[in-house]
C-alpha cells in the first residue's frame, strides 16, 4: 500500500513539475512576444481603427470604379498619406526657411518688431506686462535678447524637442495608415479573426458585441475626431485669412482641445484679442464671429456625424483622450478616445445583457423542476 502511495505521490510530483515547466515556457514566450510587439501596439490599434472607419469608403470606391478591393485600398491609403504628408512638408519647409531668415536678420541687425498698439495694454490680466515687453522688444531688441538669454535658450531647446516628437508622431501616423491599408486589403481574414476572438470571449453574444464595436469605432471617429478636424480646419482658414502667425500650431491646439471635449474658444479667444490689436475693428469683429461659430459648430456637427444609438458621455471621451495622450503622445490622443468609447459601450451592453441571462436561467430551472 505504501509503495502504491509512494508511486502515486511521485507521479503527481512529476506531472506537477512538468505542467509548471510548460506553463513557465508558455508564459515566457507570451511575455517575449509582447515585449517585441510592444512598440507597435499603438500604430496597430490606430491602423485597425482607420481600417474600420475607411472600409465603407473603400468598398464603395471598389464597387463604383470596378477596381479590386486591394487596389481601392491602396488608392485611398496613398491619398490619405498625401493629405497628411503634403501639409507636413509645407509646414516643415516654411519653418526651416523662416527660422533661417529670422536668425539671419537677427545677426545682421535688420530684424524689426513693430510697436504695439495701446489696446494691447487694455487686455485683462496680461495686458500691461505684454505691452511693456512688446514695447521694449520693438525699441531695443538686442538688450532684450541679452537680458533673457537663458530663457530664450531653454525655449529653443524645448522647441527642438517638440519638433522631434512631432516628427515621431508623423512617422507613427504613416505606419498606422499603411497598416490600416493592409487590414482593408485583407478585410475578410481580419474580420474572421476578430469574430472568432469575440465569440471566444463573449460566447453567443460575440457577434453582437463585434457589430457593436464596429459601429462604436466609426461613430467616435466621425463624431469626435471628425468634428475636431473640421473645427481645426475652419479655425485655420479664419486665422490664415487674417494673417495669424504660426497658424499650423494653433490649428493643432484647436484639434487637441476639440478631441478632449473642451471648447476651441479657449485657444481662439487670445487670438481674437491679438487680431483686435493688429487689425482694423471690422476685420477683428468678423474674425471674432467666425471663431465663435467654429467653436459652437460641434452642437450640430456631432448629431449629424455621430449617428443614433451610440451616444457616449463626453467624460468618457475626455478621460480616454487625455489618458491616451499621457500614455502615448498625440497618437494616444486619438486612440484613447476611441478605445474608451468602445470599452464604455461594450461594458454597458454586457450589463444590459446580464439580467436577461439570469432570468432566462431561472426560467429554465423552473421548467426542469
Amino acid at each position: 500500500m505504501s509503495v502504491q502511495n509512494s508511486d502515486s505521490a511521485h507521479g503527481f510530483t512529476k506531472n506537477a513539475v512538468d505542467a509548471a515547466i510548460k506553463i513557465a515556457v508558455i508564459f515566457m514566450i507570451v511575455i517575449w512576444c509582447f515585449e517585441i510587439i510592444k512598440p507597435f501596439i499603438m500604430p496597430i490599434v490606430w491602423g485597425g481603427i482607420i481600417a474600420i472607419t475607411l472600409f465603407p469608403l473603400v468598398a464603395k470606391l471598389s464597387k463604383k470604379s470596378g477596381l479590386s478591393l486591394g487596389r481601392s485600398s491602396a488608392l485611398v491609403t496613398v491619398l490619405s498619406l498625401a493629405l497628411l504628408l503634403i501639409p507636413v512638408f509645407m509646414f516643415s519647409g516654411a519653418l526651416v526657411s523662416g527660422t533661417q531668415d529670422f536668425i539671419g536678420e537677427i545677426q545682421e541687425g535688420t530684424f524689426v518688431i513693430p510697436p504695439p498698439k495701446q489696446s494691447v495694454a487694455d487686455l485683462p490680466l496680461i495686458g500691461e506686462n505684454l505691452y511693456s515687453f512688446w514695447d521694449k522688444s520693438s525699441t531695443n531688441l538686442d538688450n532684450v535678447i541679452k537680458n533673457h538669454r537663458e530663457e530664450i535658450k531653454n525655449l529653443a531647446t524645448k522647441g527642438a524637442a517638440i519638433l522631434g516628437g512631432f516628427g515621431m508622431t508623423v512617422l507613427q501616423f504613416v505606419i498606422s495608415m499603411i497598416i490600416g491599408g493592409v487590414f482593408i486589403t485583407n478585410t475578410k481574414g481580419a474580420s474572421e479573426v476578430c469574430h472568432k476572438i469575440a465569440v471566444r470571449l463573449a460566447g453567443s453574444y460575440g457577434a453582437e458585441f463585434s457589430a457593436l464595436s464596429v459601429a462604436t469605432v466609426r461613430s467616435v471617429v466621425q463624431g469626435v475626431i471628425g468634428v475636431a478636424f473640421i473645427q481645426s480646419i475652419l479655425a485655420g482658414i479664419g486665422m490664415g485669412l487674417v494673417g495669424v502667425p504660426a497658424t499650423g500650431i494653433w490649428m493643432l491646439a484647436v484639434l487637441i482641445l476639440a478631441i478632449v471635449q473642451l471648447p476651441p474658444i479657449l485657444v481662439l479667444a487670445p487670438i481674437i484679442a491679438y487680431v483686435f490689436s493688429v487689425e482694423s475693428s471690422s476685420v477683428a469683429i468678423i474674425f471674432m464671429v467666425w471663431a465663435i461659430l467654429v467653436s459652437a459648430s460641434d452642437a450640430f456637427l456631432k448629431p449629424m456625424l455621430m449617428g443614433r444609438g451610440v451616444d457616449i458621455p463626453m467624460l468618457i471621451i475626455l478621460l480616454g483622450a487625455i489618458g491616451g495622450m499621457m500614455m502615448s503622445g498625440i497618437v494616444g490622443l486619438f486612440v484613447g478616445a476611441v478605445v474608451m468609447g468602445l470599452g464604455y459601450k461594450l461594458f454597458i451592453a454586457w450589463i444590459d445583457n446580464e439580467p436577461s441571462n439570469e432570468s432566462h436561467d431561472d426560467s429554465v430551472d423552473t421548467e426542469v423542476k
